[in-house]
Protein backbone atom coordinates (compact mmCIF):
# COMPACT_ATOMS: atom_id res chain seq x y z
CA UNK A 1 0.00 0.00 0.00
CA UNK A 2 1.59 3.52 -1.16
CA UNK A 3 2.16 6.07 1.94
CA UNK A 4 0.19 9.35 1.16
CA UNK A 5 -0.38 12.42 3.23
CA UNK A 6 -3.40 13.69 5.16
CA UNK A 7 -5.77 16.40 4.32
CA UNK A 8 -4.87 17.70 7.47
CA UNK A 9 -1.28 17.21 7.21
CA UNK A 10 -1.39 18.47 3.51
CA UNK A 11 -2.18 22.45 5.14
CA UNK A 12 0.46 21.99 7.24
CA UNK A 13 2.70 21.05 4.27
CA UNK A 14 1.78 23.45 1.90
CA UNK A 15 2.47 26.09 4.32
CA UNK A 16 6.32 24.48 4.52
CA UNK A 17 6.35 24.49 0.85
CA UNK A 18 5.49 28.45 0.58
CA UNK A 19 8.03 28.96 3.12
CA UNK A 20 10.38 26.89 1.20
CA UNK A 21 9.23 28.94 -1.95
CA UNK A 22 9.85 31.80 -0.28
CA UNK A 23 13.40 31.37 1.25
CA UNK A 24 14.90 29.57 -1.49
CA UNK A 25 18.61 28.86 0.24
CA UNK A 26 17.20 27.11 2.86
CA UNK A 27 16.98 23.83 3.58
CA UNK A 28 15.52 20.80 6.32
CA UNK A 29 15.30 17.67 7.43
CA UNK A 30 12.10 16.06 7.85
CA UNK A 31 12.05 13.73 10.72
CA UNK A 32 9.67 10.42 11.07
CA UNK A 33 8.86 9.58 14.59
CA UNK A 34 6.84 6.52 16.08
CA UNK A 35 5.65 5.28 19.51
CA UNK A 36 7.56 2.32 21.23
CA UNK A 37 4.98 -0.46 20.00
CA UNK A 38 6.91 -2.95 17.90
CA UNK A 39 10.80 -3.81 17.40
CA UNK A 40 13.38 -0.77 17.53
CA UNK A 41 14.25 -2.04 13.76
CA UNK A 42 10.45 -1.81 12.41
CA UNK A 43 9.95 1.75 13.80
CA UNK A 44 13.34 2.78 12.32
CA UNK A 45 11.72 1.59 8.83
CA UNK A 46 8.68 2.53 9.47
CA UNK A 47 9.42 6.63 10.64
CA UNK A 48 11.66 6.53 7.79
CA UNK A 49 9.15 5.58 5.77
CA UNK A 50 6.53 8.31 6.92
CA UNK A 51 9.55 11.04 6.27
CA UNK A 52 10.18 10.00 3.14
CA UNK A 53 6.27 9.89 2.45
CA UNK A 54 6.67 13.93 3.02
CA UNK A 55 10.03 14.25 1.11
CA UNK A 56 8.07 13.13 -2.01
CA UNK A 57 4.94 14.92 -1.76
CA UNK A 58 7.17 18.12 -0.99
CA UNK A 59 9.28 17.07 -4.60
CA UNK A 60 6.23 16.30 -6.22
CA UNK A 61 4.76 19.84 -5.47
CA UNK A 62 8.30 21.29 -6.54
CA UNK A 63 10.80 21.65 -3.65
CA UNK A 64 13.68 20.26 -5.03
CA UNK A 65 15.04 17.35 -3.47
CA UNK A 66 18.61 18.60 -2.79
CA UNK A 67 17.23 20.80 -0.42
CA UNK A 68 15.65 18.45 1.70
CA UNK A 69 16.96 15.40 3.76
CA UNK A 70 15.33 13.05 5.35
CA UNK A 71 15.62 10.86 9.01
CA UNK A 72 13.85 8.04 10.79
CA UNK A 73 14.11 8.29 14.60
CA UNK A 74 12.07 5.23 15.47
CA UNK A 75 10.72 5.59 19.10
CA UNK A 76 13.91 7.50 19.96
CA UNK A 77 12.84 11.23 20.81
CA UNK A 78 9.53 10.75 22.49
CA UNK A 79 7.40 14.10 22.93
CA UNK A 80 5.01 12.12 25.52
CA UNK A 81 5.72 8.90 27.44
CA UNK A 82 4.34 6.29 25.86
CA UNK A 83 1.93 5.20 28.18
CA UNK A 84 -1.92 5.64 26.84
CA UNK A 85 -2.66 5.46 23.37
CA UNK A 86 -3.27 9.32 23.21
CA UNK A 87 0.36 10.00 24.09
CA UNK A 88 1.88 6.85 21.36
CA UNK A 89 -0.51 8.68 19.03
CA UNK A 90 1.12 12.19 19.94
CA UNK A 91 4.80 10.38 19.47
CA UNK A 92 4.03 9.18 16.00
CA UNK A 93 4.50 12.34 14.18
CA UNK A 94 6.63 14.23 11.68
CA UNK A 95 9.11 17.23 12.57
CA UNK A 96 10.66 19.96 10.35
CA UNK A 97 14.18 21.30 11.10
CA UNK A 98 15.92 23.99 9.62
CA UNK A 99 19.73 23.03 7.86
CA UNK A 100 20.20 26.24 7.35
Amino acid sequence: MPLTVSSPLSVLIFKVIRFLNDNPTLRIEISGHTDNQGTPAYNVQLSLKRAQAVVKYLTDHGIVSTRLTQKGYGADKPLAPNDTEENRQINRRIEFRLIR
